[in-house]
């Protein structure tokens, strides 16, 4: 198990110089990365309304692109009845959130438990379009990441590291990172919680995005040997954004090779409804394209209902330039 916290540590201003005077390298960026005990921790928190889930569960995928409006979020998914939320691309003490704690935040408007870890360390405000949204000039803790919200607590939890070489860090051919200094990797977070007198495994994840086909499929390949070793013989249901497709000709899902895996590995892709995933946003105003990026994986769970939930709310502002996956599962 990854050892738990109440509140993640920060970056000590000593850790943040020697963060900004490192050489971009793949060597120095997992020294760094050795160096932040936040790397290897999960903070746990929030409170729910149950002992334990009840088949069927009702589960909810989201990448919320930093989760500027966490209330109102939370109230778009709140009349599904989920008892499981797989978030991705959540801030905590980012300027342009508020400074927020965007997980907490979410769990307490929807009465859940919640585990969060961080994917990177941000080292300035963000893209363009975002710092429009900031009020201050700094990060208060800098951290961006995946959570799981549930209405039942965490037997256990694991945070499985995807990558670590620093693919925001070091200056990447057609400066895919410009703008965007990170320093930290893709990620996941597994936790085994009760359900109906049994258990299963919920995983929220998020592959890379600035990459090919091959680097998502072994990246897929590291978490299914995780997810193997942390839950072995349990239902397991994968959500988030895999980024099939993003950089592949014509932003072709098809061509990921990272399904076949999944299936060969014994899982399935049966809890998915056809459509694309993604939309203009308040921060990604002009995307390359419609894609399906955002997906759920799963295997020893059957699939009730599955859909794709618009991420506009009642006004038509967007929450997130990726709509939420919506499916049901069961025994």
């Amino acid at each position: 198990m990854t050892e738990t916290v109440a509140s993640l540590p920060r970056v000590s201003q000593s850790q943040h110089d020697a963060i900004l005077s490192a050489p971009r390298t793949s060597d120095d960026h997992r020294r760094l990365m050795g160096e932040l005990s936040v790397m290897d921790l999960l903070e746990v928190g929030g409170q729910g309304t149950r002992a334990s889930l009840n088949w069927p569960v009702t589960t909810v995928a989201w990448n919320l692109e930093r989760c500027l409006f966490p209330e109102a979020s939370a109230a778009h998914i709140a009349g599904y009845n989920p008892q499981i939320v797989l978030l991705s691309e959540m801030d905590k003490g980012m300027a342009r959130t508020g400074q927020r704690h965007t997980t907490a935040d979410m769990a307490a408007a929807l009465g859940m438990h919640f585990v969060y870890g961080v994917e990177f360390h941000e080292m300035d405000l963000g893209g363009k379009t975002e710092r429009r949204f900031c009020e201050d000039d700094f990060n208060a803790e800098g951290w961006h990441g995946n959570a799981i919200l549930s209405v039942a607590p965490f037997e256990r939890v694991k945070l499985i590291r995807l990558d670590d070489h620093g693919h925001w860090f070091v200056p990447q051919d057609g400066a895919a990172n410009a703008g965007q200094p990170r320093v930290g990797g893709r990620m996941a977070i597994a936790a085994v919680i009760a359900v109906d007198g049994g258990r299963a495994c919920f995983v929220s994840t998020h592959l890379e995005s600035a990459a090919d086909a091959g680097h998502r499929d072994t990246q897929m390949q590291v978490l299914l040997a995780a997810i193997e070793d942390f839950a072995p013989d349990l239902p397991v249901i994968i959500g988030g954004d895999l980024n099939t497709g993003n950089h592949v000709p014509n932003f072709d899902w098809r061509k990921e090779t990272l399904f076949e895996t999944a299936r060969q590995a014994g899982y399935h892709w049966d809890a998915n409804a056809e459509g694309t995933t993604t939309r203009p946003s308040l921060i990604t105003l002009n995307p390359s394209a419609a894609m399906k990026l955002d997906w759920f994986c799963a295997r020893g769970v059957a699939v009730s209902d599955s859909l794709i939930l618009p991420s506009t709310d009642k006004t038509g502002r967007p929450l997130s330039d990726h709509d939420a996956v919506v499916s049901t599962f069961r025994p």
